[in-house]
């Protein structure tokens, strides 16, 4: 049994983020979407929580993340802030939420204003240089993506490894460099080759996280529900299971129907009583009157 380290561990600070990748530290990140998870999470001693709109398809059962609003990822961040308010946190910007820079500033400062959360990270580089910029320029402490971009599922053609030629590899790098040049505070890296994975970690000097690039950044995540065993739709090649809520919850539910069906729950222990006297008060009460009727 491991020991939960939460009460000796403050919670980061963006500064910290940058001090942690100089010093070569290695931290630890789930994405969750819920309060109870959450209160895993910061009991465990997780190092940072990250509200993905991956929530979608974990929470809502949606194929991609594209459905996901503002509005929800408003509502699931401020439930995992209660759950783990000392544990810095990260809000992805849901699809078309950051498509123009005026959109991505009024949602940006919004996300950031009425959830709790510590950054906001929108996916892509380059190409979102200029919205990136005006972001941060807004005074919101940002983070990139590059490899997989799951806002780009339809034009990737599905959920597919990036970066596996040296031309798309080199492009990733130029991406994260670009993340970098627009005042971000970090990035993360999906589902790249780890020789992509620590190139990009190598050409940046802001924090990096990674999920499916191996060994590669300062903190890797994992999504909370793969993790514990919660979510088996399906599992990605980089998602390790540490646990199999899945199964113990199913388990859990089927006695609960066993015992209902063989007529032993309730029994006495979950029941509750009336003392004696009030029972027989109570009975008297409900036995007809004189002239027959039950009063």
């Amino acid at each position: 049994m491991v020991d939960t380290v939460a009460e000796h561990k403050p919670k980061l600070t963006v500064p910290d983020l940058a001090r942690k990748k100089a010093a070569g530290e290695r931290l630890s990140m789930v994405a969750i979407a819920d309060f109870m998870t959450a209160t895993w999470a910061q009991r465990a001693g997780i190092d940072l929580v990250g509200v993905g709109d991956s929530l979608g398809m974990t929470m809502y059962g949606h194929e991609n993340t594209l459905e996901i609003s503002v509005d929800q990822m408003i509502a699931h961040t401020r439930a995992v802030r209660r759950g783990a308010p000392d544990t810095f946190c990260i809000t992805a910007m849901p699809y078309g939420s950051y498509a123009t820079e005026e959109i991505a500033v009024v949602n940006a400062l919004r996300i950031m204003k009425e959830s709790g959360t510590d950054a906001i990270k929108l996916q892509g580089g380059r190409e979102k240089f200029n919205i990136l910029k005006a972001v941060a320029d807004a005074g919101v402490p940002i983070m990139g993506h590059v490899g997989l971009i799951p806002h780009q599922v339809h034009r990737m053609g599905g959920f597919k490894t990036q970066g596996r030629t040296a031309a798309d590899a080199l492009a990733i790098v130029d991406h994260a460099r670009a993340i970098e040049e627009a005042g971000a505070i970090g990035m993360e890296i999906e589902a790249v080759p780890y020789e992509v994975g620590k190139a990009v970690d190598e050409a940046v000097s802001i924090f990096t996280f990674s999920i499916g690039a191996g060994s590669a950044g300062t903190c890797q995540l994992l999504n909370g529900y793969d993790l514990i065993g919660a979510f088996d739709s399906f599992k990605p090649k980089f998602a390790k299971r540490y646990g199999n809520i899945n199964e113990v919850a199913t388990q859990a539910m089927a006695a609960f129907v066993a015992d209902v069906a063989a007529g032993v729950f309730p029994d006495d222990e979950h029941t509750y009583r009336m003392a004696p006297e009030e029972v027989e008060t109570f009975t008297r009460a409900l036995e007809p009157s004189p002239n027959g009727v039950t009063p």
